[in-house]
């Protein structure tokens, strides 16, 4: 929870904060304005629905062949007129759609 509540907080007031694992542990240390906890709880709703939403960013990153490999299948697919390297970026696409 901690670093959630961090990274809600840092985003909420900007500047130097150091803090603990409650609000109230949090001290700002460039005259911000402490958040409320609403605030904060809001934040960390926004911060976990930005992260959920690029979950398949995150996926397609582990599945897409390294960039030596797809190097690889481009340089075969221009000298044998194939289309793998296409096939292989559109599979990981297709398993690995982007939200609507």
């Amino acid at each position: 929870m901690r670093n959630r509540l961090f990274e809600a907080v840092k985003e909420l007031v900007g500047g130097q904060i150091t803090g603990g694992d409650d609000l109230s542990e949090y001290q700002f240390h460039d005259g911000q304005t402490p958040p409320t906890q609403a605030e904060v709880d809001a934040k960390i709703k926004e911060l976990e629905a930005e992260y959920n939403n690029k979950k398949y960013q995150r996926d397609r990153a582990t599945s897409y062949p390294s960039i030596q490999e797809q190097l690889d299948m481009q340089y075969w697919d221009a000298v044998n007129g194939t289309k793998k390297w296409q096939e292989a970026v559109a599979k990981v696409k297709t398993d690995n759609p982007k939200p609507e």
